[in-house]
C-alpha cells in the first residue's frame, strides 16, 4: 500500500468512528447534502489527506444557523494542484 493511501486511511479513521459511534447518538441536523462526514470522506479520497482535510474543515466552518445549506458537492480535482501522485 502506498504512503498516500495509508495517509488517506489514517485521515478517514476518525470520520468513520464519528459516523459509527457518535453520529447515531445525536439527532439529524445536517444543513448540507452530502453530510459533512460524507463530504469529508469523499474529499479525502478524491483530493488526498492534506487537501481533503482542508476542504472538510472549510465545509464544517460553513455549518451554522446563518447558512442556508443545500447541495454542496466536493469540488473536482484541479489538474494544476495535487498532493497525490
Amino acid at each position: 500500500m502506498s504512503p498516500h493511501r495509508v495517509m488517506r486511511k489514517v485521515a478517514q479513521a476518525p470520520i468513520h468512528f464519528y459516523r459509527k459511534v457518535i453520529s447515531p447518538m445525536t439527532p439529524p441536523s445536517c444543513r448540507f447534502y452530502p453530510t459533512c462526514s460524507m463530504y469529508a470522506l469523499e474529499a479525502i479520497e478524491k483530493h488526498g489527506a492534506a487537501r481533503g482535510s482542508w476542504l472538510a474543515a472549510k465545509r464544517i466552518t460553513r455549518c451554522h444557523p446563518f447558512n442556508p445549506g443545500g447541495y454542496d458537492p466536493v469540488p473536482p480535482i484541479n489538474p494544476d494542484y495535487t498532493d497525490a501522485p
